[in-house]
C-alpha cells in the first residue's frame, strides 16, 4: 500500500512526463536543424524511436526509484497508526459495554 501510494504520487507530479516531453522536442529540434542531412521518413523514425526509448527509460527509472527508496518508516508510522485505531475502537467498545452494565445492574 505504501509503494502504490508513492509510486502514484511520483506519477501524478508529471516529472516522467515532462522528461519525455523535453526529449520529444529536443529530437524534433534536433532533426529540424539537420533537416538537410536527413530523409522526412527517417527524422519521423527517429523522434519515434527516441520518444519510445526515452518513455521506457522514464519507466526504468521509475522502478529504480521504488526499488532503492526506503519504506521502511512509513510502514512502520501506518502500522502503529492502524494499531492505535484498533486500540482505541476497543476501548470505545469496552467504556459503552461498562456504561450498559452499570445501567443494568441500577
Amino acid at each position: 500500500m505504501v509503494v502504490e501510494r508513492f509510486s502514484q504520487g511520483v506519477i501524478n507530479s508529471g516529472l516522467f512526463k515532462l522528461y519525455t516531453a523535453t526529449g520529444f522536442f529536443a529530437t524534433v529540434i534536433f532533426f529540424v536543424i539537420n533537416a538537410d542531412l536527413f530523409t522526412p521518413m527517417e527524422m519521423l523514425i527517429g523522434i519515434i524511436g527516441v520518444t519510445v526509448a526515452l518513455k521506457g527509460i522514464s519507466n526504468m527509472m521509475l522502478s529504480l526509484l521504488i526499488l532503492l527508496f526506503n519504506f521502511d518508516n512509513k510502514q512502520a508510522q501506518l502500522d502503529f497508526e492502524y494499531n492505535s485505531d484498533k486500540i482505541d475502537s476497543i476501548l470505545a467498545e469496552m467504556s459503552i459495554q461498562d456504561a450498559t452494565s452499570n445501567s443494568a445492574k441500577k
